[in-house]
């Protein structure tokens, strides 16, 4: 009668594959991690973190963020409800989770035992004239009203999720990272009553693809507003400069023409001084 099963020899192959397979497995998840950066900012409010995948950093956030959440509470009478608003900023001790493509990467900003999480995924696109780009394609954030720093008084607290739709933010040319001082706000929609959660971005320099050298950003890729803004405060100066030019033209032509007169020779205008002359 034939032997069914695996024989001895066969059951500890597979289990030293099994075991081989769960150390390769960690291993690979050894190589993607998270650090927390946000000490090398002299700015209180500016958090840096990156992902780096095989010792190499391969996606970077520099930024400060502000969140504005809507929630409810039971007005004095104890039946109304009223809408309050949780105002708060993104701490720069969170705990930092990523995962790196080559068209598509996201980042985890959890902070509170991951009470509150920001994820934000990035996606690589082809647009006219073959122009390679990037762009944040969704951002979303989880939230906890039972929380009771931000949230006071909640009611019927618990877990909420706020997404994004349909999302095109910070477009920017492939290799080069984003930059902008100017704040940048977003709009979720939140599973709590659709909710509009504001998430404003500011001071920021992003690069989620191509990092060129570890821990450094790429060319800058300067945003519209910041460029509108430049333009505004040299502005000023330029029509300063013309407008004192011009005076200075004006003066030294008024000047050449008062020298060019006063060589001149006057002549008398009553003919009878010329029978004298």
């Amino acid at each position: 009668m034939g032997r069914t099963g695996f024989s001895t020899t066969e059951s500890a192959r597979l289990l030293l594959l099994g075991v081989f397979g769960v150390l390769a497995l960690s291993v690979v998840l050894a190589e993607q991690e998270g650090e927390n950066l946000s000490g090398l900012s002299n700015n209180p409010d500016k958090a840096i973190f990156a992902v780096r995948e095989n010792g190499t950093t391969c996606l970077m956030v520099e930024f400060a963020v502000k969140f504005l959440v809507p929630y409810d509470v039971l007005a004095l009478n104890g039946i109304d409800l009223i809408t309050e608003q949780a105002s708060f900023t993104l701490p720069r001790n969170a705990e930092i989770e990523g995962k790196c493509g080559t068209t598509e990467s996201e980042i985890h900003i959890s902070w509170k035992n991951k009470a509150y999480t920001l994820r934000i995924y990035f996606s690589k696109e082809f647009r006219e004239k073959d122009t390679e780009v990037w762009k944040i394609s969704k951002v979303q954030f989880v939230y906890d009203t039972s929380e009771t720093s931000h949230f006071i008084n909640a009611y019927n607290p618990g877990k909420h999720t706020a997404s994004t739709h349909r999302l095109s933010a910070l477009v920017t040319p492939a290799g080069r990272s984003f930059v902008c001082l100017a704040q940048q706000t977003l709009t979720l929609i939140s599973s709590d009553h659709q909710k509009g959660v504001t998430v404003s971005m500011y001071d920021i320099q992003i690069q989620p693809f191509d990092i060129a050298s570890d821990f450094m950003f790429s060319e800058p890729h300067k945003c519209i507003t910041d460029q509108r803004e430049r333009l505004e405060e040299t502005l000023p100066l330029i029509l300063g400069f013309i407008l004192a030019l011009i005076i200075v033209i004006t003066l030294t032509v008024y000047h050449f023409h008062l020298k060019l007169t006063a060589t001149q020779p006057v002549l008398p205008r009553d003919r009878s001084m010329y029978k004298n002359m």
